[in-house]
Formats: structure tokens, sequence, C-alpha cells
């Protein structure tokens, strides 16, 4: 038989790297990690709700999902101007109420030419807030017991809140957890509340 003459070709086996075989692993499994541990995070400190009306405009808009931490206030207190869900006295049959904190425990507000006063002194607000129309029972100066909050929505003017009889001051016990991000409308990304 003759042989043939010129270039020979042959395939040499590939052998699978180990370090990089080990490497891939590793980046499988860490990734796995984390994505799970995300999710027992968000689950065991978050929460997701919707928005319900429009009284948190422009900040928040109706159907607009927010995700809350229900462990920042077992630790703390809610601040002023923290944005946070409630049921309102505490019924298990409404939904959340999302507002934002203007008056604190232990402090005396009331509602009068339109604004908000705090212990007698006008509170400085942004200027993104319209003049409040109905004062409801913050008319008369409210003087908020050790674990009562008075809260407002941002559309001040449509909004259903601590001056209402219904609601009123939103005790500690009743507050779900701080609004902390929230799903964009228009371009579906997420954004802290503040």
């Amino acid at each position: 038989m003759a042989r043939r003459k010129g270039l020979t070709f042959y395939q040499k086996k590939k052998k699978l790297d180990p370090k990089l075989l080990k490497d891939v692993v590793e980046l499988i499994v860490g990734g796995t990690v984390a994505v799970f541990l995300a999710f027992v995070l968000v689950f065991s400190v978050g929460m997701r709700t919707s928005v319900i009306g429009d009284s948190m405009e422009p900040a928040l808009h109706n159907g607009q999902e927010i995700l809350m931490n229900r462990i920042l206030y077992r630790i703390s207190t809610p601040k002023r101007g923290d944005v946070v869900v409630f049921l309102p006295n505490g019924n298990k049959n409404s939904h959340y109420y999302v507002k934002r904190v203007v008056g604190l425990p232990g402090e005396k507000v009331q509602i009068k030419d339109g604004n908000v006063y705090i212990d007698g002194a006008l509170l400085a607000e942004s200027e993104q807030f319209d003049k409040i129309i109905d004062p409801g029972i913050a008319q008369n100066e409210l003087l908020l017991a050790g674990d009562e909050f008075f809260v407002l929505g941002d559309n001040r003017n449509s909004s259903e809140d601590s001056r209402s009889g219904n609601i009123g001051a939103v005790r500690k016990d009743n507050i779900i957890g701080k609004a902390w991000f929230h799903m964009g409308v228009e371009d579906e990304a997420m954004g802290m509340i503040e």
C-alpha cells in the first residue's frame, strides 16, 4: 500500500481544563446563592404593594408598585418626611394606605390658612405641596400621643389621611413599613422613594 506524501492533519483531543471547570462551577454556585439570598432578603424584610389613588402624586402614581421595608420600624421610629404604609385603625380588611409623615409623637399639629403648623410653628415644606383647602379634624390643634403620627398625602387636596375623622392619627403598631423603592410607571425602572 502506498503512503500519501505531504501534510497530514489530525485532531488533537481537547481536554477540559480543571481550573476553568472549577471557575465555571464556582460562578454558577455563587450566582445561585446570591439570587437565593436576595429572594430571602426581599421576602423577609420587604413586601410589595400597590399605590391606590392619586393622593401621593407626583411622587407616586395610582397603580404603581412599591416595595416596603417591614423591619426598619421594629428597630427605629418613622421620621418626618418618611413615606409609610399603614392600615387605617389597624383594619385588616382595608387596603394599605401610603402617606408621608408630617407630625411626630408628642407634637401638636394644626392646619390653618392652608399650611401645616407643628407646635405652633409653620412647617417648612417643599413648594410642590398645594395649600390645604380642607383642614378636616386638624382645624383645631391636635396633640399626638406617644405612639401616634400625623400623615398627609403629597396631593394634599385629593387625599384621605390624618385630617379625616375615620383615619385620624396613625398609631405606630398600625404602620406596616417604610415605602422603600418604587417601580416607575413609564420606564419600569426601580427608584428610591424620597
